[in-house]
Order: structure tokens, then sequence, then C-alpha cells
């Protein structure tokens, strides 16, 4: 079954709960699904500008508040939690009530909650602020990939979607020089004040230049209780990686978190099971493409993450560069991604997305053993972090086209949040995982040696090297393409 849209045109303030149409100029134009790819892409660009510019912006809180770092902290942990907490059941709501809707209103959350975070007055109301940006984040991540696997025809996903992840990588590669500027030149608050007319600019785009939802799943009570489940179970599952990474998985609090995050588990999917309206379909995960797609993205994100966290980590510590240079080193790598994310969608059209996806995390895999086999000569460094970039933009791009690809039209909204899921727990992964090394390798402690801290990046790569080839190994299970007759 699927929604039906109001016969009687509505009135008042109920009209800002209805999609509006497209103007007739639009809607007639030949490219007007590619309007919709440029508009969607800029959310994705401003959601991982803002990302990456704000982690940057810690240590000048720290100053500005005269505070902990560990309370800084929470400026960018409340942001992922609560993105990653809710961007699944954002997801389902969209396929019941309009993706177009809630994209275009997370644009205003969003912009709104960006001006409270440059005006706030102390550290306490910008973690607030950050908390509501993130709710209008994740009305704009669920519903992103979902709005183009809704416009664009099947033929043409992979490279539409790969539009948008090159997107991203461009956001998230010129967040530190971008922040760096904007915090030295302007002050702090000038990072938010920038999403400012960026988020206008989008909310005004996808009012006129996206289509109506079609296909809406039927309108039923949402699923509360499946939330309330599954919000905390989230939360406790990311705090308990964070504490991990400094006090090792042994200590009393992360096993705490650990076991309450299983047992929410056991009582969502319970719930889910029995439920006429989950929140989360749990048939999905029946269609081994999903599935497949899922698993190897989610190793994919960690990868990703891991080395985007322990990389300016040895550059800083054992090749004593600064900061900024070790971020401009390390920004080859989403350069790279970029460049190649659009190609890489285009070829999952033509030949499916077995093997841009199997090819690039082993390649991916193959410049992080070189990596930890040589990681001395920084130009290598650079080289090989680019080869990881080209891997990953080609498998980024299909894989999640293939994922899109494989459910119904009417649960988009609900897989597009699955798969930004996937994100938010492979960022926290990626930082988890590597720091739990680099702990182990006495590589964190302070004043450790240059050759503890290369010893405990090359282990880093290592592993970070197997999870790839994992990925690969899942990537491989998903349905070949059909022969050519």
């Amino acid at each position: 079954m699927t929604g039906t849209e109001p016969t009687d045109p509505p009135r008042g303030w109920a009209r800002l709960l209805v999609e509006p149409r497209r103007p007739l100029a639009i809607r007639n134009r030949r490219n007007a699904p590619w309007l919709v790819v440029a508009t969607v892409s800029i959310g994705a660009f401003l959601g991982q500008l803002d990302a990456s510019i704000v982690t940057l912006a810690l240590p000048t809180l720290q100053q500005q508040f005269h505070t902990s770092l560990a309370a800084v902290e929470w400026v960018a942990l409340s942001y992922l939690l609560t993105l990653v907490a809710t961007v699944t059941a954002v997801g389902r709501l969209a396929d019941m009530i309009g993706r177009k809707l809630l994209y275009t209103y997370g644009f205003g959350v969003f912009t709104l909650a960006s001006i409270g975070c440059g005006l706030s007055p102390n550290l306490g109301v910008l973690i607030g602020c950050r908390v509501v940006q993130a709710i209008g984040a994740a009305m704009l991540q669920a519903n992103s990939v979902a709005l183009i696997a809704t416009a664009i025809p099947r033929s043409s996903l992979g490279r539409a979607i790969g539009i948008q992840g090159g997107a991203q990588a461009v956001g998230l590669a010129l967040g530190p020089s971008v922040g760096g500027l904007l915090i030295g030149v302007a002050g702090w608050r000038w990072i938010f004040f920038l999403n400012g007319p960026v988020g206008l600019i989008g909310m005004t785009l996808a009012w006129f230049l996206l289509p109506r939802s079609r296909n809406l799943a039927a309108r039923t009570t949402f699923d509360w209780t499946g939330l309330a489940l599954f919000g905390p179970g989230i939360v406790a599952f990311l705090l308990a990686l964070n504490i991990a990474g400094s006090t090792g998985l042994t200590h009393p609090t992360p096993l705490l978190l650990l076991a309450a995050s299983a047992g929410l588990a056991v009582l969502f999917l319970r719930r889910e099971m029995r439920t006429p309206g989950p929140m989360i379909d749990l048939d999905l995960f029946r269609r081994l493409d999903f599935t497949a797609g899922i698993a190897a993205g989610l190793l994919s994100y960690l990868v990703l993450f891991g080395v985007l966290f322990v990389v300016p980590f040895f550059l800083e510590h054992a090749q004593h560069l600064s900061a900024i240079r070790a971020g401009l080193e390390l920004g080859v790598l989403p350069v790279a991604l970029g460049l190649v994310a659009p190609f890489a969608g285009r070829a999952r059209d033509s030949i499916g997305a077995r093997l841009p996806t199997v090819a690039g995390m082993l390649l991916t895999a193959a410049m992080l053993g070189c990596l930890a086999a040589e990681a001395r000569d920084r130009i290598t460094v650079v080289v090989l972090l680019a080869g990881i970039g080209v891997g990953l933009g080609a498998f980024t791009p299909a894989n999640n086209a293939a994922i899109m690809a494989a459910v119904p039209t009417h649960h988009s909204g609900m897989a597009g949040g699955v798969l930004n899921l996937t994100r938010g727990l492979g960022t926290s992964l990626g930082v988890a995982v590597t720091g739990l090394v680099l702990g182990l390798r006495n590589a964190q402690q302070p004043g450790a040696s240059e050759h503890a801290v290369t010893a405990g990046f090359q282990t880093c790569a290592t592993v970070l090297a197997a999870l790839a080839v994992l990925a690969a190994a899942i990537a491989w299970l998903r349905t070949p393409p059909a022969p050519a007759l």
C-alpha cells in the first residue's frame, strides 16, 4: 500500500506540511532528475564540511570556554550520538510523510541551530544547539540518498550517488583549510555562521527543485517504543567504544555500557519482529545485496575514519609535522576519493557493483599494507594515502547505489537511514579500533618515542588492511550482474 496525496488543497499553516509541486518549467526539463542530485549534493557537502571544521575547532573552544578537553569533546560527541540515534527513525518517518518535506525542513533546522551555535554564550548552550543541529543533519542525511534513488532511473543510480559522494569528499577535504582560515581570521563562531547562507540556499533549492514524494509507505503509528529502545542502545554502544579508547575494554564502565547496549538490542529486535509498523523492517536484511552492502559499507567507513584518525597522530608525533601540514597531506585522501567517486558510480551502472566494490577494497588493503611496511618516507605516505582514496572512491558510490537498488521504493528513506547509521558506527569504530591498537602498543602514552608511535601506526595500518580484505570478501557475496545477451 502506498500513500496518496490529499484531494483538497490545504489551508493556512497546514500548507507548510504538504510538499509543494515543482514549477512546471522545472518539471518539464530533461535534466530535472540531475537538479535533484545537485540539490542533495549541497546538503552532502555541508554535512561533511561542518563535521571536519568542528573537530578542528576543539582546541580553540577549550581555550575560549576555559574548560577541559574532555568537556569540549562533547561538542563533537553530542552531535554524533544524536545523529546516529535518530537518523534511521527519521528515514522511516520520511517514508510515511514525505522525503522532500523532511529534507527541506532539515535544512531549516540545521541552519537555525548553526546560528544558535555561533551565538552560544557558554559551552552548555553550544552543546544543546549541537544536539538540535544533529537532528537537522539526520533529516538531511536520511533522505539524501533516498531522494536520489526515487528521482534517478536505476540505470544511472551509481553515477548520481557517485556525484553525491564526491560532494561529501570535497566537504571533508575543505573542512580543515576553511576552518583554519575562519578561526584564524574571524574567530570560531564563524565556522557555524558559515552554515547560515549555505543552508538558506539549500532550503530554497530543495523547495523548488525536488519532486514531491511518490510511493510512500502506508501511514501507521510511528514505532516510538522501537525508537526508545534503539536510540539509548546505540548511544550506550558508542559511549562504550569512546570510553574504552582511554580505559581499555576490561574497565567496568565500557563493559556495563556494552551489556546495556546488548540487552536493548535484543529487546529492539523482538519489538521489530512483532510490531506491524516497525521502525526498521527486518525483512530488508533477507535481501543478500542489501545485507552484504551494509556490512561491507560499515567496514569501509571503519577503515576510512580509522585512517583519518591515526594518520595525523603519526604525522605529528613521529614525523614532527605541524597540524596544518599534517592536515594538508592527509587531504589528498578525500580529494582522491572525490575525484574517483563519480566515475566509479558510472562504472557501477554499466558493469554492476561487484567488480568496483571488490577491486576498490582490495586496492585499499594493498595501499594500507604498503603503508604498514614503509611509513617513514613522507612522499610515499602521501602517494599511498591517495591510493587509499582511490580505492574507497571506487567502493563507496557503487556500494551505496547497490544498497538502494536492492530495496523497494517505499522503503528508500528507511534504507537511507540504515546506510547513514553505518557511517556513524563506522566513524566510532574506526576511532575506537585504532585508538585501542595504539594503546596496546603504548603509542598513546605522553612522551612516547618516535619508534613506538611508528610501530603503533604500522600495526593500525595492518589491522585496517585486514578489515579492508574482509569488506572485499563480503562485497563479493552480492549478486553478480546478469551476462550481456
